[in-house]
């Protein structure tokens, strides 16, 4: 497995979890971008947002139902969900992600 999620998943890398459950995977990013900075991820691999058949619409609801619960399992009630697609869009690692960035307050417009 040459995916650095799909072996974060499989237990091959280490990870900081704060959330799992059947279907996602909640763990703090290595480079965190806010004083809390989630990572949650499809336990099963897809690249990004745009590669999400029809079939996968009750997987993205579960992600973010992840997202809050990941929230919440480290005490944040305000925070921002954002995923990359693609390479311009500053995704770096190819397995869907949703960053759940918090602790602080954002500015708008991100980027």
């Amino acid at each position: 497995m040459g995916c650095v999620f799909c072996r974060i998943v499989a237990g091959e890398l280490p990870a900081a979890r704060v959330l799992e459950t059947e279907h996602a995977l909640a763990f703090r990013d290595l480079h965190p971008q806010a004083p809390t900075h989630l990572l949650v991820i499809p336990k099963e691999h897809v690249d990004a947002v745009a590669d999400l058949g029809d079939d996968q619409a009750e997987l993205a609801g579960r992600l973010l139902l992840a997202c809050r619960d990941a929230a919440r399992a480290v005490g944040l009630d305000s925070y921002r969900v954002v995923t990359n697609t693609g390479a311009d869009a500053g995704q770096s690692v190819f397995h869907l992600h949703l960053h759940v960035l918090g602790g602080r307050p954002l500015g708008w417009p991100p980027g």
